[in-house]
């Protein structure tokens, strides 16, 4: 396994003009590249990137050079008295338009019953050397000039406005306005049929959202006004202006991730832009608002500033992860957005990094094809937010914003390194806050602490927490302990602690702290009164459901010890709550799947505590009604419909029948498909799959997908399976999704799992390169239960162990399956039991 080479140690680019004819119908293209830069030593040759594109002539300073392709899709050029000073280096090539959904890929879709497609690009993270060579690093920062000769009479996209566009022999040609100094994974463009709608913020940027015809123009409004408060906030929160003339934001109808960054164009899926005012749901809006959000702040966090190295994707991806949210919580207080980062980012990133061989935050990457697997959602993304919400809180928002205002003017169009963050932030804030932070950043894992009260004595010790087998670790951590209580230090960085308190305990009261607390019985208890009462805060309530959740997956406390602490919840208020008390009592079902009296019990639990908010809520909204309660109503039918209640299946089966899915209500939509997939006939399968290939909605068909893999019936499970293959029916870029709905099924989960492994093969030819790749290990893991299924798992991916796109995803894959194997043979008899006893 060869390790990644630095190829701007041998070349530093300064600029690139760029030419491409872009041939649709005949899917290939063919263009050149003229690259101004600096060769670093004398005699040594220039070095670029170029992958699956061949090269049909190389010149350096106007003279033919050799050149020759190698490992790592790295092209070597040389000519005779190479001098360590500026070059031109000059390179004609041409390549192919794929389906990978990476490099220069069609997107499909269809308008008044005529099939047409866009042209679309996706370089992140290393994928711009597959449509022209180039040093594709990103601490190799230049300047950009590109020219596309494309089809008539389509409207042309890229990083910065059009600088002139012209006709020449029926084909059109359109040059773009010079770009700043940036890497070459943010450069992009999109060619072809759309429409838009165009406003511009305070500052004037001109922003405009962009779409197929195929989608309704009303959908694009929402959007549009989201982009433009975000863009106003952050300009004013991080004190340097939004750096480009325009923004645009584009729906594509196929894109393998939820949204890229590009500078000046950003792209996404239908479903993480496009919000019907009528058929989109509160959830999926506020989503697509989050997204928004973090691309925006991308604009800073990536783009005016990028990190030198993917070692330190987290400055990117953490910091737009946190901002989004705080940028909502301040355009939207009603939201309550914190309350989803505890909902979401802390679940799963507390979930994932509890499993021996987690990557770190800063993870080191050693091979080209390692590039795509360090993207890991629960880690630098969820776990990486978290720790700048801890970074947030612990020099405090003021110095917070004061240095992030000095980051950026320090390092505009620059590329950095952690520390230099780290130093910015430390001077706001006066705190010394590098070699704590690259603790938590380098050392995979977290603690829990455990809490020990004897009278007034109160012990902490911390430990790293582990769910599933895992090597002893001694690991130790600088924590904030976040604790209300003047008594308890402020940094706990040893191993154990003794002091004296007669107050009650609680830990890290604004969950902002990456770790769990294990409290002792009268301190637990006590907890739970508060909880019942309703005088602990909203945040508390969360994250007393997550720890008590994580604490019974790691065997400290026993498994039917949650049923009492979800039933403290009956009066809980807030949808959020309720969604977590959904979610702990869904860990419970893996205990009872081969006990159907225990199952039963668990069912009529579960409607037992909903059952208040299900009568006062009902099926219809309430004239007036708060986002609150709307979005409350979906969680409660749920718990309902799986407390297999009469009266809900029925009305889920009437409003079924009597509303066309497009009319239904977006935020019941996918519970009332998934109840009647259940108890309905076959015809229902047919009619719904005709819906999902016919239908433009991004968020009907993922609402069809969400109920429709809840079917029972193996023929029809097997029918879903068989449809996967179709890119007629599921889009590839929306394979995982299917996968990783059925796989979660009790019914659906062994066709499923057979069904990945027949079809391995396939999965390779359609993903390899694409960062989903290591999705299907993943997933295929997170269904699996038991002993047969974990051997099996083994057998069929160990030996892909070898592959760095899967290696990692694999060894995780094992230790989670394990860790649920266990976790269900020790506490299955004692929860069947607890269950049929109490209830």
């Amino acid at each position: 396994m060869t390790n990644v080479s630095r190829l701007i140690e041998f070349f530093e680019p300064s600029h690139y003009e760029i030419s491409l004819n872009l041939e649709r119908e005949k899917r290939q293209f063919d263009g050149s590249v003229t690259i101004t830069g600096k060769s670093i030593d004398k005699n040594t040759p220039i070095k670029l990137h170029a992958k699956d594109i061949e090269i049909l002539a190389v010149a350096v300073d106007s003279k033919p050079a050799r050149f020759t392709q190698g490992a790592n899709d790295e092209m070597t050029i040389t000519t005779d008295n190479l001098s360590a000073d500026q070059h031109v280096v000059e390179v004609s090539f041409r390549g192919k338009i794929t389906d990978h959904m990476h490099g220069l890929y069609p997107c499909y879709f269809e308008h008044d019953g005529v099939k047409k497609e866009l042209l679309a690009t996706q370089f992140e993270s290393h994928h711009a050397r597959e449509v022209f060579p180039c040093i594709d690093e990103p601490a190799a920062k230049a300047t950009f000039d590109v020219h596309l000769n494309t089809e008539m009479d389509v409207t042309v996209l890229g990083n910065m406005p059009v600088r002139a566009q012209k006709v020449d022999a029926e084909r059109q040609i359109t040059t773009f306005e010079t770009t700043p100094r940036m890497s070459t994974y943010l450069v992009a463009f999109v060619v072809g049929e759309m429409q838009h709608t165009t406003k511009k913020t305070a500052s004037g940027v001109e922003v405009s959202v962009w779409a197929t015809p195929a989608q309704d123009a009303a959908s694009l409004e929402f959007p549009l006004n989201s982009a433009i408060e975000t863009i106003d906030f952050f300009d004013e929160y991080f004190g340097t202006p939004y750096p480009l003339p325009k923004a645009d934001f584009v729906a594509l109808p196929d894109f393998s991730s939820g949204a890229m960054e590009n500078w000046g164009l950003i792209t996404f899926r239908e479903v993480a832009l496009l919000v019907h005012p009528k058929t989109t749901s509160i959830p999926s809006r506020r989503y697509a608002a989050s997204v928004i959000a973090h691309e925006l702040s991308h604009q800073w966090f990536g783009n005016l500033v990028t990190m030198a190295w993917w070692d330190d994707l987290w400055l990117n991806e953490s910091f737009a992860t946190l901002m989004s949210f705080v940028v909502l919580d301040h355009l939207h207080p009603d939201w309550n957005i914190w309350l989803d980062f505890t909902l979401d980012e802390t679940i799963q990133a507390l979930r994932r990094d509890c499993i021996d061989g987690v990557q770190p935050v800063k993870m080191n990457v050693t091979h080209p094809d390692e590039l795509n697997t360090i993207f890991d959602p629960s880690i630098v993304y969820a776990k990486g937010a978290r720790l700048m919400r801890m970074v947030q809180y612990y020099v405090g928002e003021k110095a917070f914003q004061k240095g992030l205002k000095q980051y950026f003017a320090d390092h505009a169009y620059k590329n950095t390194v952690g520390d230099d963050l780290w130093d910015a932030l430390s001077k706001a804030s006066g705190k010394k806050i590098t070699d704590m932070m690259n603790v938590w950043l380098s050392q995979p894992g977290y603690p829990v602490v455990t809490v020990t009260r004897n009278h007034d004595k109160i012990t902490l010790e911390q430990k790293q927490f582990f769910v599933g087998p895992h090597k002893t670790s001694d690991q130790i951590w600088p924590i904030p302990l976040d604790a209300k209580n003047d008594d308890v230090p402020s940094l706990f960085d040893e191993q154990k602690i003794t002091f004296t308190s007669n107050k009650p305990i609680h830990l890290n009261c604004t969950d902002s702290t990456h770790f769990i607390t294990s409290y002792d019985d009268a301190s637990r208890q006590a907890l739970i009164d508060q909880i019942e009462d309703n005088s602990l805060d909203a945040l508390g309530r969360l994250q007393r459901l997550n720890e008590a959740t994580l604490l019974a997956r790691g065997g400290i406390i026993s498994s039917e010890k949650l049923i009492p602490v979800v039933k403290a919840f009956h009066n809980e208020p807030l949808e959020s709550v309720w969604t977590n008390v959904a979610i702990t009592l869904a860990e419970l079902r893996k205990f009872v799947e081969d006990n159907k009296e225990a199952e039963q019990k668990l069912r009529q639990l579960t409607a037992e505590i909903a059952r208040e908010e299900y009568e006062r809520l009902g099926w219809t909204a309430k004239d007036n009604e708060s986002e609150e309660d709307t979005k409350l109503r979906s969680t409660i039918i749920s718990m309902t419909l799986y407390g297999e209640d009469p009266e809900a299946i029925k009305r889920a089966e009437k409003l079924y029948k009597n509303t066309l899915l497009e009319k239904m209500n977006p935020e019941l939509r996918p519970l009332v498909i998934g109840s009647v997939v259940k108890y309905g006939d076959d015809q229902i399968i047919n009619k719904l799959l005709n819906t999902y290939k016919e239908t433009s909605s991004a968020d009907l068909t993922h609402d069809i997908c969400s109920g429709i893999t809840s079917t029972r019936k193996p023929e029809n499970i097997i029918k879903l399976l068989d449809c996967i293959k179709d890119p007629d029916i599921v889009r590839k870029q929306d394979v995982f999704r299917w996968v990783a709905y059925l796989i979660r099924g009790r019914e659906s989960r062994e066709l499923t799992w057979k069904w990945v492994r027949k079809n391995w093969d396939w999965i390779e030819a359609t993903f390899r390169g694409d960062k989903s790749y290591d999705d299907i290990p993943r997933y295929s893991a997170g269904g699996l239960v038991t002993r047969q299924q974990l051997q099996e798992y083994k057998e069929f991916f160990e030996p892909k162990k070898h592959d760095p796109a899967l290696s990692r995803a694999v060894s995780m894959g094992v230790s989670e399956i394990e860790g649920r194997v266990e976790l269900i043979e020790r506490d299955k008899e004692v929860v069947q039991k607890a269950l049929l006893s109490t209830i």
